[in-house]
């Protein structure tokens, strides 16, 4: 199987065709602009699935008793204030009531991904559908980056768009459009940081290839490169809503200047490696880690900025925990302590906020009350124990229930059996691809699937959930749109190949689909009957 079988599968001879449609006709335009449309169609069919009925459970689901109320409390105040016990009652009264206190509390995460989610309440209220909007815009912007990624990884706009079209249809993407929380909105910025590098990486080659004759691959320097920069905006902005963001942006780090030292062999270089560490590793570091260091402490401008004194409701939490301790520096730096020396050349802000990480780092790191849902990373790619966020049994007779023996509405954040554990398969096919065939496609994928999900194995003990995966979702629809463009058949096969291979790739993603439509109602909460819903519950470990 070639390396060409993956992106421009040959068409099949064609008879003596018809006259071509006139130049400038619909055909013919739709035709030069299928890179788009074909994204774009995708998208528009991801994005009514994700807006439909937006506002539907109208009550908080899950963790959305957290942040869509710190969100709102970071539009009015610019840190995350306390709330009373009765709040959630009071906001979805009729009328509302909505009991924010000044007094700063203590929270888990980065404020980037509350920011964002206050957007949408900006606009529509703080109610389910204001803070679920930018979740599932960002969710539906998603799938159009991934399409457009797709094209330009694999050089066919039909695997793009069969990439997307997979992650249109994941339960799991769509459950964590559809609600309040922090990780759909990280997805979209660790996929855009992909898709910059991407294109960096096809411009950096470009200019290789114009210079490296005249002056040669050892000593071209590529110069000004602002995609990488915005790689690195994206991964801040990343790490600004979870933590889990840094080994991402380690991940990806790695792979830039990878991908610069095979450029540079690529054109010619007689120690590409050395040229690469010489000329190329530096500028990568600070483009993309200072540029991601600069995103995440904008991300705390707010809190950087409230006044008062923060213990009697003044500021952000600990925001003034350094003033009075005459320029000492913080404990402790990742769990570890440190001595305490003068650090007055540090702004007490700034060491505030040092200290208040800390205390982020040791709750998280620490976090391990039991959990019913709670699992472990080893069976998350094969869907071993999803989360349901949302239940509620419902009689006969009301909502609409006609059932005997009662009826649920669930959601359960249950990626689609189907793609997921095809893309098992496809993980261990691009595997396969990239250490024997050195298919550089493959090994980018893998790259961003191991930073993704490889550093949740330190975390065992912790109290973790699956739906984090939901940042990996795309990747996955990476691999599995790889593999079903293998299966069309290498370059040169004959049409009953090409012909096989379409119905084999078909039907793998009309399986998907129908997969995800069988699960649909699990995803918004639809009233179905109890039978029905016992029928959907393959293992007992989703229940």
């Amino acid at each position: 199987m070639t390396q060409a079988a993956l992106t421009h599968p040959p068409a099949a001879p064609a008879p003596a065709a018809p006259a071509p449609a006139p130049r400038g006709g619909p055909v013919r335009w739709a035709a030069d602009h299928a890179g788009w449309l074909g994204p774009v169609a995708v998208a528009l069919f991801a994005g009514l699935l994700r807006f439909w009925d937006l506002g539907h459970p109208g009550s908080f689901v899950f963790d959305e008793t957290y942040y869509p109320k710190d969100a709102w409390s970071l539009l009015r105040q610019g840190y995350e204030g306390t709330w009373p016990d009765h709040a959630n009652a009071d906001i979805l009264s009729v009328p509302q009531s909505i009991p924010l206190t000044s007094a700063p509390e203590f929270i888990a995460h980065p404020p980037l991904g509350k920011w964002v989610m206050a957007i949408g309440e900006q606009l529509f209220g703080l109610n389910p559908f204001g803070w679920r909007f930018m979740t599932a815009l960002l969710g539906t912007v998603t799938v159009l980056m991934l399409a457009r990624i797709g094209r330009r990884l694999f050089g066919s706009t039909l695997v793009g768009c069969t990439a997307a079209l997979l992650m249109s249809v994941d339960g799991l993407q769509l459950v964590m459009s559809r609600v309040g929380l922090l990780d759909g909105i990280q997805m979209f910025f660790v996929l855009a940081a992909f898709g910059s590098l991407l294109i960096d990486r096809d411009h950096a080659r470009a200019r290789l290839a114009r210079v490296a004759e005249a002056a040669g691959g050892d000593t071209v320097r590529l110069g000004w490169r602002p995609w990488r920069i915005a790689a690195g905006v994206f991964l801040g902005a990343a790490c600004a809503v979870k933590w889990n963001g840094a080994p991402i942006l380690a991940a990806l780090g790695v792979l830039t200047v990878l991908w610069d030292g095979s450029g540079r062999r690529g054109a010619g270089a007689r120690r590409p490696w050395r040229s690469m560490l010489r000329r190329d590793a530096a500028p990568a570091f600070l483009a993309m880690v200072g540029s991601a260091a600069v995103v995440y402490v904008g991300a705390w401008s707010g809190w950087l900025a409230t006044g008062g004194t923060g213990a009697d409701g003044g500021g952000g939490y600990d925001r003034h925990w350094a003033d009075g301790r005459a320029g000492l520096s913080p404990d402790s730096v990742l769990g570890i302590p440190l001595p305490q020396v003068p650090m007055s050349w540090v702004p007490a802000p700034l060491r505030s906020l040092w200290h208040y990480h800390s205390q982020m780092y040791d709750f998280n790191t620490g976090l391990s009350t039991p959990h019913t849902y709670q699992s472990n990373p080893f069976a998350w790619l094969v869907d071993g124990r999803p989360v349901s966020m949302y239940w509620e049994q419902v009689p006969a007779g009301q909502r609409g229930c006609t059932s005997s023996g009662g009826c649920a509405a669930q959601i359960l954040g249950l990626g689609t059996p189907f793609l997921w554990w095809a893309a098992c398969f496809a993980l261990v096919y691009l595997l396969w691809r990239w250490f024997f065939r050195r298919d550089w496609r493959s090994g980018a994928v893998l790259c961003a699937v191991a930073g993704i999900y490889l550093p949740w194995f330190r975390y065992q003990e912790r109290t973790i959930f699956s739906f984090y995966m939901v940042v990996l979702v795309p990747f996955l629809c990476l691999a599995v749109a790889q593999m079903l463009g293998a299966m069309l058949g290498p370059a040169g096969c004959g049409p009953g190949r090409r012909r096989i291979g379409a119905i084999g790739a078909g039907a793998v993603v009309l399986a998907i689909i129908g997969c995800f439509a069988f699960f649909y109602p699990l995803y918004t909460a639809e009233v179905i009957p109890m039978s029905s819903w016992q029928d959907r519950m393959w293992f007992t470990s989703w229940i």
